[in-house]
């Protein structure tokens, strides 16, 4: 099997089709189009199904991109292994976690690591997705849920609060609210049908005491539209602290309210425990959220 055929293979199915392939290997639709039928034909098999919005793989395209997806694991692994032979810490690290999480928090706090570790190449993947470290999506995880795989590491970091926030301009506007029955008479807003959540019970903010539900002025299915929605004064929101912290124009309200927490976990997989550059990462996340208030 010729090597290259199958490296561009390997970027076709990823991508989805022609194209979008040919942009990450700098060459043209019809020169990727020739490559995979010349594959086809060296291994008398289809490979693609090919349809107008776009490339599906075929039963045995499923099987040849399970077995690339395996051999260019191991290349990149081995690859890292052999840069990370020094005692300098260096290499490729890309860290995912959540997009609220990785667009607020991550980008305020990850300066100094990079300043710090010069030899790594950073990549934040903020997506609300759960990328695969299995197949090497993504290096080392932020997540705020068990992962369910029995074969990755994960530790827990921190425990994250929700809390009750307001604009000022909301606040002079319309009151601070002294009790959670002061709720009933002001503009709340939540989260509705939001998809992945860390906790239960994410619109705790409309329970009543008496088991009865407050109204809600508007419903947002993204934390950070919530956390935008209270700085445009719309109303009142919960939060989880780590969004707010260095934001303007948010102020917390009914200080004396706890809501609920969820646990934050680092994931990595049992071969990358090792690698120099996720054991510092692991350590200056550690170091980090012991010295943050969440």
């Amino acid at each position: 099997m010729d090597w290259d055929k199958l490296k561009i293979f390997h970027i076709v199915a990823s991508s989805g089709s022609f194209t979008h392939a040919g942009e990450k290997l700098f060459l043209s639709q019809s020169a990727v189009s020739r490559q995979i039928k010349a594959l086809e034909t060296s291994l008398e098999t289809t490979l693609f199904h090919r349809h107008a919005r776009g490339l599906s793989l075929t039963d045995e395209g499923e099987t040849l991109f399970k077995t690339a997806e395996e051999v260019f694991s191991r290349i990149h692994t081995t690859e890292q292994q052999l840069i990370e032979g020094s005692d300098v810490p260096r290499g490729e690290l890309r860290i995912t976690t959540t997009l609220s999480f990785g667009s607020t928090w991550m980008v305020n706090h990850i300066r100094s690591f990079i300043e710090q570790y010069p030899g790594i190449n950073v990549q934040l993947l903020a997506t609300d997705s759960d990328l695969d470290l299995t197949t090497r999506q993504a290096d080392i995880a932020i997540r705020f849920r068990p992962a369910h795989q029995l074969d990755l590491i994960q530790r827990q970091v921190g425990v994250f609060h929700h809390h009750l926030y307001a604009s000022p301009e909301y606040i002079s506007r319309k009151g601070r609210p002294e009790t959670l029955f002061d709720l009933d008479h002001h503009h709340l807003i939540t989260y509705g049908n939001v998809t992945q959540s860390p906790i239960r019970n994410i619109d705790w903010i409309l329970d009543k005491d008496n088991g009865g539900k407050r109204s809600t002025i508007l419903r947002v299915n993204s934390i950070y539209g919530v956390l935008q929605a209270i700085k445009a004064g719309i109303g009142i929101a919960a939060l989880p602290d780590y969004l707010v912290q260095g934001s303007t124009n948010v102020v917390r309200v009914l200080e004396d309210i706890d809501g609920p927490t969820f646990p934050a976990y680092l994931v990595y997989t049992q071969e990358a425990r090792t690698a120099r550059r996720i054991s510092v990462f692991r350590d200056y996340i550690i170091k980090e959220f012991k010295g943050s208030r969440f």
